[in-house]
């Protein structure tokens, strides 16, 4: 086996889940995250098919996911006097199995932990690829050299910008934005208890705003162009968010009075990146970083199977990156590619009066069922290799 040291840049999802492969064909692995501990809570995101439960399986977590999985929460979209005017099942926002980022990271760490080094409180500022490696200078640990590099750190990857160039070169902004605050938290009362929960909407034209539910306590969908604005204040944040549904009615004034108190508030663009390539020598991009789209619904899934597909490839290849980089990124970008079209914004948050009304109608249209199972397809359509049991180097 070659090329066996590696550093992965992030531990939300895609880090760990690459992390856990790589160690088991016998890689010695770094991880490296800018937090200063694992996210705790954070939105729910759900996994779907076949595809998405083979993997989680062959990794050993499917029953402590299950064990941690929240209710197929229904999206009830009301009127400003609170009427039904539209829903979204459960079963489509949730997939086969919906559970708390957080909660999904916790079980990953801890498959991992013990056996890979954690850098918490610390990032990348340098890279530099030479004949034998990547030299890798960090903020705050010593400088080292890896063997391959892996950028597992977001739709604003630090791994990116360093080894492909700038963010604007790859990320487009799809002219909107999205805020959640407040993560849910699930008692173990039972299945039919959590199944009979539900989120309340509220459209109008440009703009969401979604009380309760899995996904979040609170969340906030709105039309507009790209916003200039300091990423660590969120009072700011906040205040963008409150002047952006000032003239909202429904429920939404007394929401914006408790934004303030809820944890884990988030605001940030969606966003889709487009690369022609997310490989470049020793270095690779997965998940977010190199193929996100911002609330479609793909990414975890994504993620995840990015892992197994990479790590699977570079244990089957020897170690030898060009020829593992080269057959993951053809699988990916086949299996990306329905992923690659959907614009949640639009279908979220239509920008017209008349545009809402076809929405709602098609929410309870057969062509809804339809993208359903369109939907449901695509995240199955990839043929997982057995890829060999290697253990030591």
């Amino acid at each position: 086996m070659r090329n066996t040291t590696v550093l992965i840049s992030g531990a939300s999802v895609a880090g760990p889940a690459l992390a856990y492969w790589l160690h088991r064909y016998g890689f010695d692995v770094t991880v490296v995250e800018q937090a200063p501990a694992l996210r705790a809570g954070g939105q729910a995101i759900d996994f779907t098919g076949d595809t998405h439960m083979t993997v989680l399986e062959r990794m050993g977590i499917l029953d402590d996911l299950r064990a941690r999985q929240t209710g197929k929460t229904d999206m009830v979209i009301v009127d400003a006097e609170g009427g039904e005017t539209a829903r979204i099942s459960g079963d489509f926002t949730g997939g086969d199995l919906e559970i708390l980022r957080g909660d999904l990271a916790e079980v990953m760490y801890k498959r991992t932990a013990a056996e890979c080094r954690y850098l918490f409180g610390d990032t990348v500022t340098a890279m530099t690829e030479t004949a034998d490696g990547v030299h890798v200078e960090f903020a705050h640990a010593p400088a080292r050299t890896f063997d391959l590099v892996f950028g597992c750190d977001g739709i604003h990857s630090r791994v990116r910008a360093l080894a492909f160039g700038p963010e604007a070169d790859f990320v487009q902004h799809r002219g909107y934005y999205y805020c959640i605050a407040g993560a849910s938290h699930w008692e173990s009362d039972g299945a039919s208890a959590r199944e009979r929960a539900v989120s309340y909407a509220h459209n109008v034209p440009g703009r969401l705003a979604v009380s309760g539910g899995s996904k979040a306590g609170q969340m906030y969908l709105f039309s507009s162009p790209k916003l200039e604005y300091d990423r660590g204040n969120l009072d700011a944040q906040r205040r963008i968010v409150a002047e952006k549904f000032a003239d909202v009615g429904w429920e939404v004034p007394a929401m914006l009075a408790g934004l303030p108190e809820l944890e884990g508030f988030y605001l940030d663009s969606i966003s889709k990146v487009t690369m022609k390539t997310f490989v470049k020598g020793r270095v690779a991009l997965l998940g977010d970083a190199g193929y996100g789209n911002t609330l479609a619904g793909f990414g975890t899934g994504l993620a995840v199977v990015g892992a197994y597909v990479l790590a699977g490839e570079l244990a089957t290849a020897g170690g030898d990156y060009a020829v593992a980089f080269a057959r993951y990124e053809e699988m990916m970008k086949r299996y990306c590619k329905l992923a690659d079209t959907a614009h949640p914004g639009r279908f979220l948050a239509p920008r017209t009066a008349p545009g809402l009304r076809v929405r709602n109608w098609f929410l309870g249209s057969r062509l809804f069922d339809l993208m359903i199972k369109m939907t449901e397809r695509s995240k199955n359509d990839i043929e997982l290799r057995n890829y060999p049991e290697i253990v030591g180097v």
